[in-house]
């Protein structure tokens, strides 16, 4: 094996392609945690997405039917690519955060979290949904290892190739 074919396999790929691959990750573990779960408080996919368009169009999104869902799952991956991409550019000065992806993924994830619904939610057109016990240790656990986690992971991806 030459030198040049050695260095080419250690040598980082582009960072695209793990960051696609890791918004996707997060924006589909992240809606399917969402569906199923509301689910059993009643609400089916449609109404779920049209939840998340209602934070651009407020009540009215509800009455959009398929189009505002469909908004609204554009909006959730742009949201989450976002989370993964901001991941990877903060890891570029801190290089801790993709050397220990899992306890700074899942502490990134909790920040996500709380800057989305104290932060995000209250400055949209959307309703803060009431508060549940429940539902809050829900979405710790989900934020914290299955939107934080991977999208270290896939930072992290990114940065080695």
């Amino acid at each position: 094996m030459s030198a040049d074919s050695n260095q080419a396999r250690t040598a980082p790929a582009h960072p695209f392609s793990a960051l696609v691959k890791g918004g996707l990750v997060v924006g589909s573990l992240d809606i399917a945690y969402a569906i199923i779960f509301s689910a059993f408080r009643g609400f089916g996919p449609i109404r779920i997405l049209q939840s998340v368009a209602a934070g651009l169009l407020g009540k009215s999104s509800f009455q959009g039917g398929l189009a505002t869902a469909a908004l609204g799952l554009a909006l959730h991956y742009f949201i989450a690519f976002t989370i993964v991409i901001v991941y990877w550019i903060a890891s570029r000065p801190l290089p801790i955060l993709t050397a220990h992806p899992v306890i700074c993924g899942a502490i990134y994830g909790l920040g996500v979290y709380f800057f989305m619904n104290y932060v995000v939610i209250p400055l949209s057109a959307a309703n803060r949904p009431r508060f549940f016990l429940l539902l809050f240790i829900c979405n710790l656990l989900v934020h914290a290892f299955l939107i934080g986690v991977p999208a270290a992971l896939f930072a992290r991806k990114a940065r080695v190739g």
